[in-house]
């Protein structure tokens, strides 16, 4: 009978220690991508092992007792580390739709984009495959939804090959491929343009209006302006904590968005030759996103992200983050018009060179008119002729 038990308590002891390597080998995988990983070294390092002498020990009740409540800790601790990843999961983006398209469509009594009749272009009497394909940013999308409805047949609808929302990724794509006329928004990336020669196509540029370049925290973030060169350390990765810049002593969580997009590239440009710094999470990939992370990226103060003024105040007005100073200068349209803010890009309307369609650089003399600019200055930006 001895010799069973002791055969059986061997047995245990190397199922438990079999247990116990797998374990450990399974928490030091798991360690690497970060998942659960302090738990799971807590169990693979004590609670497993710790159960071997209950097999060999005669006397086993104050061992059990102990065993036990240090198993009811363990318990809590991991419920509690499941418990915050699955609040940090939980944190959701609004990301869908980055604008409302159909609060800014054309044609619509109740649309919120700025409506006039032109009295110097219209289209309205031409046939469909002579209209200028249009096709813009996601902020611009208020703007050219405006051409659209001063010039264009009232018949004109979202998607029907005429009137397109590709956001600027997609829309430099399709631009490149000589699928659409125009496309407005912020000047390409060194990528789209590349791309572009690949297909054959060198883009044009003609400016219809400025915008500024922004970046935002969270409205309990006490810090209200940046310098260049701050930004610069931030995204390059020389600046690490907010306390650096005069804020708190947390570690900056510095946003970007997805390659190709307008911001994105923006932001290269603004870099120049600083390296930027690899996201520490995942690129946001939605413009509307970037603004959401910032005014609630779980539950703190302590991160940072960019966009176009317009975008963030005219369309978004997102309550929970604010748009710093740079240089000691508010990114308002009157800084804009009076060059003192620091960070201004232009508003292009972007073409191809070769377009046959003459109606295409009709519309685009027609966006440099009076109503035109009218639009662009109505709709939240600032017009060519009120630029210092």
């Amino acid at each position: 009978m001895k010799k069973k038990n002791l055969t059986v308590k061997i047995i245990l002891t190397v199922i438990l220690g079999v247990i116990c390597l797998f374990a450990t080998f399974y928490s030091l995988v798991l360690l690497m991508f970060r998942t659960l990983w302090m738990v799971t070294l807590l169990a693979s390092f004590f609670v497993v092992p710790l159960a071997i002498p209950l097999i060999w020990m005669k006397k086993k009740k104050a061992y059990l007792i102990a065993y036990i409540s240090y198993l009811l800790c363990f318990a809590i601790l991991l419920f509690t580390q499941i418990g915050i990843i699955a609040y940090n999961d939980a944190i959701t983006i609004d990301v869908t739709p980055n604008i409302n398209v159909n609060e800014y469509l054309p044609f619509e009594s109740d649309s919120k984009i700025v409506k006039i009749e032109s009295k110097t272009l219209d289209f309205e009497e031409l046939p469909k495959e002579q209209l200028p394909i249009i096709d813009g940013a996601t902020a611009a999308f208020p703007v050219y939804s405006a051409f659209v409805h001063a010039v264009y047949p009232d018949t004109t609808v979202l998607y029907d090959g005429i009137f397109e929302y590709n956001n600027t990724v997609s829309g430099y794509s399709k631009l490149a491929k000589k699928k659409t006329d125009i496309f407005i928004g912020a000047q390409p990336s060194q990528e789209q343009i590349d791309y572009a020669k690949t297909c054959g196509t060198t883009f044009e540029y003609t400016q219809i209006g400025y915008e500024a370049f922004v970046f935002f925290v969270n409205k309990d973030n006490p810090i209200d302006n940046l310098t260049m060169e701050q930004v610069k350390g931030i995204y390059s990765g020389e600046i690490t904590n907010w306390s650096e810049v005069g804020g708190k002593n947390e570690k900056i969580v510095p946003f970007q968005r997805n390659e190709g997009s307008g911001s994105q590239s923006m932001l290269v440009r603004l870099m120049g030759d600083t390296p930027i710094i690899e996201p520490e999470m995942t690129e946001v990939n939605a413009m509307g996103a970037i603004i959401e992370e910032v005014a609630d990226y779980k539950n703190k103060s302590t991160s940072i992200g960019f966009s176009f003024r317009f975008y963030v105040e005219g369309i978004i007005k997102n309550p929970d983050i604010k748009l710093l100073s740079i240089n000691g200068v508010a990114p308002t349209m009157e800084n804009i018009k009076n060059n003192t803010y620091p960070i201004i890009v232009p508003v292009y309307a972007v073409t191809y060179k070769s377009n046959t369609n003459e109606n295409v650089h009709k519309l685009i003399d027609w966006m440099l008119s009076d109503e035109g600019q009218y639009i662009i200055e109505e709709s939240g930006y600032v017009g060519i002729a009120n630029k210092e």
